[in-house]
């Protein structure tokens, strides 16, 4: 799927969608809520891609909302007003809805900028890497705005309360280091090295055992809505059918013959 506003590149198992606008430090502009609504929708159920790294062209991440779109915004009326902000915001859940169904991991690569929409695509990401120098801002107070983009659910479901209430309310930027002190991201790298160790981490996702890996994310989305006896039933099912996998018979394999699995993705 082509376009000029989110870029879509498939090699060896790896999807990777860059957000292709860096004059604007890759801004929640129009074209840029459809085009990463319809590529995300596309590569859920693409087969060709068995993990998906999200990361933006240009030196930064994802800077949250197009504040020039806020200001055209400011002269309609109230009630045509409101209308249009909340047909952008439910456009941008769709992919945030697709990022959490699809079976397949889905890795930010964050360098630079990641604020408002940009923390909360991170926090709804399964894994994220950071460049040692990227920075972090939920930013929306600073605007008269509150959370949206998913971040107050997925920032919500990685935080304590403390915490939630001090990025939602001071908005203070903050760093790699402390991203990965409150659980936002898992690594954070060397910039010159961020490229080739989120591609290193893609390509093993990529050669792991991937409906196991559908199965795992099914479980641990829906271990805060469910009681303990329908997770633990959950857990089961999904057991039962990873271990009915050509994959499972191939670890299993492996195992006893004291070599790397390969995998196949069924």
């Amino acid at each position: 799927m082509a376009s000029d506003t989110v870029l879509l590149d498939i090699t060896d198992g790896v999807a990777t969608v860059t957000l292709n606008q860096p004059d604007v430090r890759n801004a929640l502009t129009p074209e840029l809520r459809v085009a990463f609504r319809d590529i995300m929708g596309s590569l859920e159920f693409n087969d060709e891609a068995r993990c998906v790294v999200i990361t933006g062209a240009g030196d930064h991440f994802m800077a949250g909302g197009d504040i020039r779109n806020m200001v055209e915004r400011l002269s309609m009326e109230d009630g045509e007003r409101r209308k249009v902000i909340l047909e952008g915001i439910h456009l941008l859940h769709l992919p945030l809805f697709a990022i959490r169904r699809m079976g397949k991991p889905v890795i930010a690569s964050i360098k630079g900028a990641a604020a408002g929409f940009g923390v909360g695509l991170v926090a709804a990401c399964d894994l994220a890497i950071a460049a040692d120098d990227a920075f972090f801002t939920l930013a929306y107070c600073h605007i008269g705005a509150s959370p949206d983009g998913g971040s107050s659910y997925f920032v919500g479901r990685t935080l304590g309360m403390k915490h939630q209430m001090e990025l939602a309310l001071l908005g203070d930027r903050f760093s790699a280091d402390r991203a990965k002190e409150l659980g936002l991201i898992n690594w954070h790298v060397p910039k010159v090295d961020l490229q080739a160790e989120t591609l290193k981490l893609a390509t093993r996702l990529a050669n792991g055992p991937t409906v196991a890996y559908a199965n795992a994310k099914k479980l641990f989305n829906a271990v805060h809505h469910l009681s303990m006896e329908s997770q633990l039933q959950m857990e089961a099912e999904r057991m039962a059918d990873s271990m009915l996998t050509e994959d499972h018979a191939e670890g299993i394999t492996a195992f006893m013959e004291k070599r790397k699995p390969v995998f196949k993705g069924r």
